[in-house]
């Protein structure tokens, strides 16, 4: 068995080409998963016939995928601040209530 975060060499193929990666053994499934995953899009892409040429096809293909995760990251941020803002109003109404529970117990 070998130690966590041993590095090994992983075959990945994008586009029918092999390229051997260095890579932690506890992260080899993600790497194939990313692999994977830009595989399908740099495909997408040429069957598009937008694009020809490997080097705009990874181009083209890392500008979508750095556009779906920051507006990912923008979403997020948005939906954090909706929900801070309703734990506020909420946090605001218990402390209400408290506050008026007190003075009844006055």
């Amino acid at each position: 068995m070998s130690e966590r975060g041993t590095v090994e060499g992983v075959s990945i193929h994008i586009l029918d080409k092999e390229y051997l990666v260095a890579c932690p053994e506890d992260e080899r499934q993600d790497l194939l998963a990313s692999a994977d995953y830009l595989d399908r899009k740099m495909r997408e892409i040429r069957d598009s016939g937008k694009v020809v040429g490997q080097d705009r096809l990874a181009v083209m293909a890392a500008l979508n995928i750095a556009h779906e995760l920051l507006s990912r990251d923008t979403g997020n941020a948005q939906n954090n601040r909706e929900l801070n803002l309703r734990l506020q109003g909420l946090q605001e109404k218990i402390e209400d209530a408290l506050l008026k529970n007190r003075q009844l117990e006055l």
